[in-house]
C-alpha cells in the first residue's frame, strides 16, 4: 500500500490558525459507514447522534508547555523569544527544543526535537530561562533533529517549565503561541500532565455538551495516552507497511477497563473521542480482544486492513495528507469514503486540523 494513496489537496486558507471563541460552535461532518452517507451538522448535534447505551471514552491527558527557547552555552547572552514557526530563522546561538518524552525522572532525561538540528552536537550544553538557569546536556543524537538531553538538577523542574515553556502548537499554525492558547489548546477535562500535542477531538467539548450527555444518560469513561512523537512524526517511506511508530505512554485504570469490557460484552457501542483513544484501546485489546487495566507503551500503527476489536464509532478532527492518523481513519471507514468526505469538507470550506472542525464516523 502506497503512502501516496492517502493524499488529498487542501487549500492553505482552510488550515485553522485560531480557535473559535465558542468551542462547541465547530462544524461536524457526520459519516455513516453502512450507507456511505455524509451529512453536515454542528458539534452541538453530537449528543443527538449518540445512542443512549453508548459508552463514550475520552483521553484525559494534559498538554504541558513543552517548547523551550534557549541558547547554546558559550553564545553571547541575548533575549530569546519564539520565532515564527514557519520561518525557522534562528539568531546566532539560539535553539528551540520540543520535549517529546521523559525517559527518566532521576536523572532527568528527555527525548526531544531540536532546531537547528544539524548544528547541535553531543556534549553541548543548552540553557533556558531569562538567566539561563535551566541547563541541559545533549547526550545523544538521532535523525531528523532527534536528541536525548539531560537536565541539571533544578528545584521544581515542572514549575520552571510552566513558567518559561511555550504551548507546543503544531507547525502548520503559522504564529507564535499566545496566552490564550494555554487554555484553548487543552481539553476542559485534561488531568494527567504529559502530552506535547492536544487530543484535538476533545477540544470541542464544553460543560453544556457534557450536561447534554448526562441528560441522555450516556455513560463516559477516561483513559490516558500522552501524545508524543509517534502521533505527529511524518511518514518518510513510500510504502505504508514500512513505517514504524514511536511509542507513547498510556494508562488504563481497572475501573475504566471494566466499563469498556462490560459495554462490549453487552453489545453496546464504544465511542472513541479522538485517534489517541482509538490507539490506546486497540493496543490494549490486541491479543485477547479485552481491554486491560494497565500502564505501558503503545506503538500500534493502524491502517487499512486492520480489524477493530473495541471501537465502534469515532469522533476526530481532520488530519494531514499522507499522515498515520488519516490512515487510521481510513482503516475505520474505508479509504474511498474518507477521501470523499475530505473532498466534501474542502468543497464546503470546513476548517482543518487542530483548531478546526471535526467528523463523527459510525
Amino acid at each position: 500500500m502506497q503512502v501516496s494513496d492517502f493524499h488529498y489537496h487542501l487549500p492553505e486558507e482552510l488550515i485553522a490558525q485560531e480557535p473559535l471563541k465558542d468551542r462547541a460552535a465547530s462544524r461536524l461532518l457526520h459519516i455513516q459507514r453502512h450507507s456511505d452517507s455524509l451529512s453536515d451538522c454542528t458539534f452541538r448535534d453530537l449528543p443527538g447522534l449518540l445512542r443512549a447505551d453508548d459508552l463514550v471514552v475520552f483521553n484525559n491527558t494534559r498538554v504541558f508547555p513543552a517548547r523551550l527557547y534557549g541558547r547554546r552555552s558559550g553564545s553571547r547572552a541575548q533575549p530569546v523569544s519564539p520565532r515564527n514557526p514557519a520561518a525557522r530563522n534562528f539568531l546566532q546561538g539560539q535553539v528551540e527544543v520540543l520535549l517529546t518524552r521523559q525517559v527518566s525522572a532521576e536523572p532527568n532525561e528527555w527525548e526531544c526535537l531540536v532546531r537547528p538540528g544539524r548544528k547541535i552536537g553531543v556534549g553541548e550544553l543548552l540553557r533556558f530561562g531569562p538567566e539561563g538557569t535551566l541547563a541541559a546536556e545533549v547526550l545523544s543524537r538521532g535523525n531528523f533533529g532527534e536528541r536525548t538531553i539531560r537536565f541539571a538538577a533544578f528545584p521544581d523542574f515542572f514549575g520552571a517549565i510552566e513558567r518559561i515553556g511555550h504551548v507546543p502548537l503544531p507547525p502548520y499554525i503559522d504564529r507564535a503561541d499566545e496566552a490564550a492558547d494555554r487554555n484553548r489548546y487543552q481539553t476542559i477535562y485534561a488531568k494527567e500532565r504529559g502530552s506535547v500535542a492536544a487530543p484535538t477531538a476533545g477540544l470541542h467539548f464544553t460543560p453544556e455538551i457534557f450536561e447534554a450527555l448526562k441528560q441522555k444518560r450516556i455513560e463516559t469513561a477516561e483513559i490516558t495516552l500522552h501524545v508524543g512523537l509517534g502521533t505527529f512524526q511524518p511518514v518518510r517511506v513510500g510504502k505504508v507497511e514500512e513505517h514504524k511508530l514511536h511509542t507513547e505512554r498510556y494508562s488504563i485504570s481497572d475501573a475504566a477497563a471494566g466499563q469498556i469490557n462490560q459495554a462490549m460484552s453487552s453489545g453496546r457501542r464504544v465511542v472513541a473521542i479522538g485517534t489517541t483513544t482509538v490507539r490506546t484501546l486497540e493496543y490494549s485489546a490486541r491479543t485477547t480482544g479485552r481491554v486491560r487495566g494497565e500502564t505501558g507503551e503503545a506503538d500500534i500503527f493502524i491502517y487499512p486492513g486492520y480489524t477493530f476489536r473495541v471501537v465502534g464509532a469515532l469522533l476526530t478532527n481532520f488530519h494531514l495528507p499522507e499522515s498515520t492518523l488519516l490512515m487510521l481513519v481510513s482503516a475505520f471507514a474505508g479509504r474511498e469514503l474518507v477521501l470523499r468526505a475530505y473532498e466534501h469538507a474542502v468543497r464546503n470550506r470546513y476548517r482543518f486540523y487542530s483548531y478546526g472542525d471535526c467528523m463523527f464516523l459510525e
